[in-house]
């Protein structure tokens, strides 16, 4: 049997934690070569040697992957922590380990759950225990079914390991969040989350790790995934270099004497039933020498109905009037949204608000895209304050569609209503800030 090195302090506090009878979903994520599956398979064969359940279930992407993640894992695997226990064979014609432990033989299923339909495979069957590796390349329906299959086991225990991926991601966004707003409501929910780096491996030594490091570009998308283990989409990003570079962008507080405003215009997407309603505000600085993102906010568009659309927009201009002494504010609106730019209008007039209110030009989205682009390349010109987190986010994930590099992906998965609404404060005067 091979022997593991000693765990780190915080991959050991996760494995306790993962023991513990109440933690019933046991989730390790992070960089690349940070032991995960180290993790994962000695909380799942301890687990295994006295859970009352014959069967249980191991899985990833493919059959392929769960048994080079799992059952080999460069040698530390199930195979070799039930070395001599352990024969694999099949189980109603599916892949399967046969396992003798201190409470008798356990049946490990090995299934492959990356594409939709694979779920299918898992089905009729009670498990006591499910280990996913790579849980976020599964198909949402696989990881589901999972779920499903251990509700009535008699000690539950899910484990996945993953690295990360784009915040947007559907694991995180339909599965992992709402486990986690759940244990911030109750304490003893069951939720064990640990996040772990190539520093927790304590298999690499300071000269390897060192060497390791040298390697990547610190601060860049490469080193933030794979060495910090953050979730950063790097594939097919529109605006790289600000998701690069994210901190050279951004301002605390507006340092008026630095930043003279010239004028200040509010962008506004409605967004649909599926979608969102974004406002931004935006400050044109120094005689357009620098642009400053003063406010971003974004609500679910099925969650506002018109009175909820007036206060959103009441609040946000106010907020603007009220912190920067500008007099009038222009704001413009999505074009494709005339009534709701009538009620806008009237209420604002109802209000003795001081905006000007008028429908969106709309340039080309692929000129609205090089305008901002240039605008980040030129990191004198382009500021963003810290608290415009929905704008951040959307700038930070937005994606070339694969089907069609000259447009951008709009699929629900990222954020286009905040980039609209952004994008409508600064397009018409695209020639003026291309020239700068």
């Amino acid at each position: 049997m091979n022997l593991i090195k000693p765990l780190s302090e915080n991959q050991f506090n996760w494995f306790i934690r993962a023991l513990k009878p109440k933690n019933w979903f046991n989730v390790a994520e992070g960089g690349k070569r940070a032991g995960k599956n180290i993790m994962g398979v000695l909380a799942f064969c301890a687990l295994l040697e006295e859970h009352p359940n014959k069967l249980h279930l191991i899985g990833g992407v493919s059959i392929a992957a769960a048994k080079l993640n799992i059952v080999d894992c460069d040698g530390f695997g199930i195979a070799n922590y039930f070395e001599g226990r352990c024969r694999e064979g099949e189980y109603k014609n599916r892949d399967c380990l046969y396992i003798n432990t201190k409470t008798g033989e356990k049946i490990v299923l090995i299934s492959g759950g990356g594409k939709n339909g694979d779920e299918k495979n898992i089905k009729g069957n009670t498990y006591g225990m499910a280990y996913i590796t790579e849980a976020n390349e599964c198909h949402k329906n696989f990881i589901k079914e999972v779920f499903d299959r251990t509700l009535s086991s008699n000690m539950r225990k899910i484990i996945h390991d993953l690295n990360p991926k784009s915040p947007t991601h559907e694991y995180y966004t339909e599965i992992l969040n709402f486990h986690e707003e759940q244990q911030k409501k109750d304490e003893d929910y069951g939720f064990n989350y640990g996040h772990f780096t190539i520093a927790d491996n304590q298999s690499i030594d300071d000269e390897k790790l060192r060497a390791v490091l040298k390697t990547y570009k610190k601060g860049d998308l490469w080193y933030k995934r794979d060495i910090l283990g953050l979730r950063i989409q790097a594939e097919g990003l529109i605006y790289k270099t600000f998701a690069e570079n994210n901190e050279e962008y951004m301002l605390d507080e507006l340092d008026k004497e630095r930043f003279k405003i010239n004028k200040i215009i509010i962008g506004g997407d409605f967004g649909g039933n599926k979608s969102g309603t974004s406002l931004t505000a935006t400050a044109f600085c120094n005689n357009f020498k620098r642009i400053v993102v003063l406010k971003s906010e974004r609500r679910d568009s099925s969650k506002l109905d018109d009175d909820g659309l007036k206060t959103m927009f009441f609040e946000f201009v106010r907020d603007i009037l009220d912190k920067y002494d500008v007099g009038i504010i222009q704001c413009y609106l999505d074009n494709n949204e005339n009534v709701l730019i009538r009620m806008l209008q009237r209420y604002a007039i109802g209000k003795g608000l001081a905006v000007k209110i008028e429908g969106s030009k709309k340039i080309s989205i692929i000129d609205r895209i090089r305008l901002v682009n240039s605008l980040i390349g030129q990191k004198r010109i382009f500021f963003i304050k810290k608290e415009c987190k929905s704008l951040i986010k959307a700038l930070n994930d937005a994606l070339w569609n694969p089907k069609n590099d000259s447009e951008r992906l709009d699929n629900g998965t990222t954020d286009i209503d905040s980039l609209d609404s952004f994008e409508y404060t600064i397009e018409r005067d695209y020639k003026i800030l291309m020239m700068i």
